[in-house]
């Protein structure tokens, strides 16, 4: 096959090092057989035949642009099963094809690699990296094709190796084009189709020409190519699978160190206590009643940290007076956090509906349901009824149930696929304008849940507050400063400063007299 069959494969590929995304929607043609799987592989992969639109069966062209596979490991295969549903001829290399040959598609040709790599003028190297050197032997078979490395390290080679695997195959094979590329798609991916998965695929070369090649074969699979530059940023793909959820480290800890100490609070207050002042063992409440009046405190501080950094961010504009000066690191990070605090706020809220749900059905409750009957009874008290008791209760169910409710939908809408269906005014609305009022929902189920409770003696023990009062401060504040941004003289210098006004620049400008306008410009 000649590398123009290759190169002819669509037309919106990006230029060297621009990182464009580009969209299976924009591709303006494919290879002869991709027409026959739609650009978001919604069909299922198709064999060596293909279906005619009369219905009937007909072989694969032979003309499909052909390309080698060295190696016949699980991610071989699973390569194998995307080209050939893509549309392409493949040749797989192994060193013992008649083994092999039964694990790969019909549509595969499997045989010994030095007749895998001769009519292919792009050739993925499936393999570890210590073996490549055993490809050595096919240095001059493989002089003027393209490479595509597509192995992962070790976490420990990748600390142990200065170079990448892709520049270590660059360096044993001079006269080849190689190029990173598919580290970070999985087998499972591969076979299911990126609906399944990520479809972004990083790419990097040093030859722009075989950069391209790459990925129009990307598109015609079904992904979107990333352009990443040189071969020198194969270091920095290569670990990316390396990493785990890089986004969620900081706000798990946070979660966590939340969890610990609200947790030994509520164990303090609600069992140790019991047991030192009065004799009482509770330690019964510390696998269930314990962690559901810990979790509503872990969840509810979490959704108000995901609005302190925007309060802050705005303080700090309208102290400065511009919006050009970049926020402080700690302030910074915070913000690109806020979507994962959400997600884990949402966790723990969900959590504690559950675990509310499940109260009922302890036996430690049965007994209790039975003793207040038994004092009724000695008592002689036909009619217990508390009016104030019952409201409060009822309110404060409702409340949090509207409060998880209008969590949920912010949840919904941070994912992907539904984020991408809303345009910016409404994605702001939702997450900004609902999550405010999910907040303050949650602020009014507090004060609910607290009633006069603050204010009794008794519940001080150890002269420790009631934890509901400790996670009203940060809510509060939050509510109270975002209360303040509302005020006419506040909020019109905070929309100049937004739309570009500065305090001591040279930008001078008056806002538009239709206030309303004014608040729908951009907050950037």
């Amino acid at each position: 096959m000649e590398r123009k069959q290759l190169g002819s494969l669509g037309s919106r590929a990006p230029s060297p090092g621009s990182g464009e995304l580009l969209d299976m929607k924009n591709s303006t043609s494919h290879p002869p057989s991709a027409t026959k799987t739609s650009g978001e592989m919604d069909k299922p992969l198709i064999s060596r035949r293909l279906v005619d639109s009369d219905g009937s069966l007909a072989e694969a062209p032979s003309e499909a642009p052909k390309v080698g596979i060295l190696g016949s490991g699980d991610f071989a295969r699973s390569l194998t099963t995307r080209l050939v549903g893509s549309g392409f001829g493949v040749v797989v290399g192994s060193r013992n094809p008649k083994r092999m040959a039964g694990l790969f598609p019909s549509a595969a040709q499997v045989t010994f690699q030095e007749e895998a790599v001769g009519s292919p003028e792009v050739i993925f190297v499936a393999m570890f990296r210590e073996h490549y050197s055993s490809l050595c032997s096919l240095s001059s078979q493989l002089a003027g094709k393209i490479l595509v490395d597509v192995s992962n390290p070790t976490e420990q080679e990748h600390l142990q190796h200065r170079e990448s695997n892709a520049e270590y195959l660059a360096s044993l094979f001079p006269t080849c084009s190689v190029v990173k590329a598919f580290n970070v798609i999985s087998a499972w991916t591969l076979q299911s189709g990126p609906r399944d998965g990520n479809r972004q695929v990083p790419i990097c070369s040093d030859q722009p020409e075989a950069k391209h090649t790459v990925s129009e074969m990307v598109h015609a699979m079904g992904f979107t190519p990333v352009d990443m530059g040189s071969l020198v940023s194969a270091r920095e793909v290569e670990a990316m699978p390396l990493r785990l959820l890089p986004g969620w480290k900081v706000p798990a800890l946070l979660t966590l160190g939340l969890l610990v100490f609200f947790y030994a609070y509520n164990f303090v207050r609600d069992v140790l206590h019991p047991y030192l002042q009065e004799g009482k063992n509770k330690f019964y409440k510390l696998p269930v009643s314990v962690v559901n009046t810990t979790l509503p405190c872990v969840a509810y501080v979490l959704l108000s940290l995901v609005y302190l950094p925007g309060v802050l961010a705005a303080a700090l504009q309208l102290r400065r007076g511009t919006k050009y000066r970049r926020f402080p690191d700690w302030l910074d990070h915070w913000l690109q956090h806020r979507k994962q605090i959400g997600l884990l706020s949402f966790f723990c809220a969900a959590l504690h509906a559950l675990y509310s749900f499940c109260l009922p059905l302890r036996r430690s409750h049965r007994y209790d349901l039975v003793n207040l009957a038994v004092k009724q009874v000695l008592a002689n008290k036909s009619h217990l009824w508390v009016e104030e008791e019952v409201w409060r209760m009822e309110i404060y169910v409702s409340l949090g149930v509207l409060a998880l409710g209008t969590l949920s939908l912010l949840a919904v809408t941070s994912l992907p696929s539904i984020a991408n269906s809303l345009n910016w005014r409404e994605f702001s609305f939702v997450q900004s304008t609902l999550g405010f009022v999910a907040l303050v929902l949650s602020t009014l189920h507090t004060l609910t849940y607290g009633w006069t409770r603050a204010f009794e003696e008794s519940r001080y023990k150890f002269y420790l507050p009631p934890t509901f009062t400790l996670t009203l401060l940060v809510p509060c504040v939050v509510i109270l400063a975002r209360g303040l941004f509302l005020l006419p003289c506040v909020s019109r210098r905070l929309s100049k400063i937004r739309r570009g006004w500065e305090k001591d620049g040279a930008i001078k400008f008056t806002l538009p007299m239709d206030h309303t306008l004014a608040q729908k410009t951009s907050h950037v």
